[in-house]
């Protein structure tokens, strides 16, 4: 009997035994390769500095599956302003920070998977206990990732994620 966390895949007709909860963006969109040589850029597993201007952290929006305890997520990047980056950095090793308030920030990461474009909603980096990446909580808007984060999304939506990134048009 499959595994009834797997799915067969509509497109190439395999069956994959787990079914992808999650799905991360390395950098954000606006990182080039070419900044690698830049000695003001950086981009690190968890944070990213683009010629010493603009800012950025990695982070989780969490969505609940419906009719589950499972959580899927996208790792995706938001931008900060100088002053919270540096706080971030500042508290990024320190027991208790999630006590933090919420960095505001601007979702870095396009998410091909929606038709309305991701890039630039509004954010809130929520910092949670040391190792643990921030969550990223979307303005509550109308913007369908934004409702799904909200509402929550069914297995049957998780799988559609999956046929769709892992076989991208």
């Amino acid at each position: 009997m499959p595994n009834s966390l797997g799915f067969t895949c509509s497109c190439c007709g395999d069956h994959h035994a787990e079914l992808p909860m999650s799905y991360s963006a390395m950098a954000p969109d606006v990182w080039d390769p070419a900044f690698e040589s830049d000695p003001n850029s950086t981009l690190s597993s968890d944070q990213c500095v683009i010629k010493g201007q603009h800012f950025f952290v990695r982070g989780l929006i969490e969505i609940p599956v419906i009719g589950s305890e499972d959580v899927f997520s996208w790792g995706v990047w938001v931008s900060l302003s100088r002053d919270n980056f540096d706080r971030a950095l500042d508290v990024w090793n320190t027991e208790g920070r999630e006590a933090e308030k919420p960095y505001f920030g601007w979702l870095s990461t396009e998410l091909a998977l929606y038709s309305e474009s991701t890039t630039d909603l509004k954010t809130n980096a929520h910092t949670r206990p040391v190792g643990k990446r921030p969550l990223i909580q979307l303005e509550p808007t109308d913007h369908p990732l934004a409702v799904e984060q909200r509402t929550g999304i069914t297995r049957d939506r998780v799988r559609e994620i999956a046929m769709a990134v892992l076989h991208p048009a």
